[in-house]
């Protein structure tokens, strides 16, 4: 290995074609060959722009943990796109919908040739595309307390991509049992929310407490392209705070936006 690396990657940089060719002369699957360089503080070019703000003792950290997302729609595909480019390299998601055609103005893991399709598969062969040094886990089905429960221990977070109040209330008392940190969002029109609670918290059985329907105002308001991209991105933002110990998060708090007026607000729970 040594001998390889100072071949392939003099700088501590290293392409994805020399990657692939450390991988192949090893043995090994581009996620092993990827934990080995990471390991050995050697940095591959796709996180070269990480590199900035994070370490690469933290870009490794990233690697190595473990993210689930509940739910691969208009907020799913954009959670799955960031995790994936950021190098979050064991990922599981859930979905048990196919695509249509109303889906189109906001669900990134859409094309028009994939309707009818499967979302949570479709989005396995996304992130393939973009890193194939991730380990993915697709999960064709809804998500249920018993069997979530098993499949979700030895995850470090779980962030909430739900459509459904009950099953997004469910979700947060699984998460409640196995100690683990649930990354909550929400969208509906212009609007979105975002919030994170930890074991022993109660901030999703505080924001729902008064709701009985199925579904939020999302299935009045509708929802439009821009709206999933900014909460799925600071529900990203709020799962790499967790998984490096830094950064304040929206513990007992949430987070509300109105992009037609652009009003931002934070809010004690």
């Amino acid at each position: 290995m040594d001998v390889l690396l100072r071949q392939k990657a003099p700088s501590g940089l290293i392409g994805w074609k020399e990657e692939e060719e450390i991988a192949v002369a090893l043995g090994l699957s581009l996620h092993e060959a990827e934990e080995r360089l990471l390991a050995q503080g050697v940095l591959p070019q796709r996180y070269q722009r990480n590199a900035k703000s994070i370490t690469r003792e933290e870009q490794y950290r990233l690697f190595q943990s473990r993210v689930a997302v509940i739910g691969c729609g208009g907020l799913g595909g954009y959670l799955l796109e960031e995790l994936a480019r950021l190098g979050i390299a064991s990922i599981s998601a859930w979905d048990y919908d196919n695509f249509a055609e109303h889906n189109l103005n906001r669900q990134l893991l859409l094309e028009m040739e994939f309707i009818g399709l499967s979302k949570v598969e479709t989005a396995a062969k996304r992130v393939q595309a973009i890193n194939p040094a991730v380990k993915f886990q697709a999960f064709n089905r809804p998500f249920a307390a018993g069997e979530g429960e098993d499949l979700l221990a030895g995850h470090q977070v779980v962030v909430d991509a739900l459509d459904s109040i009950p099953v997004r209330k469910m979700l947060a008392a699984v998460c409640q049992r196995l100690s683990l940190p649930l990354v909550h969002g929400a969208i509906a029109g212009w609007c979105g929310q975002v919030c994170t609670q930890f074991p022993g918290e109660d901030s999703l059985e505080i924001i729902y407490r008064n709701s009985n329907q199925e579904q939020g105002v999302e299935s009045e308001q509708g929802v439009l392209a821009f709206a999933p991209a900014v909460v799925a991105s600071l529900q990203v933002a709020e799962v790499v705070k967790i998984l490096l110990g830094r950064g304040e998060l929206l513990r007992k708090r949430i987070l509300l936006f109105n992009l037609l007026d652009m009003e931002f607000e934070v809010l004690d729970l």
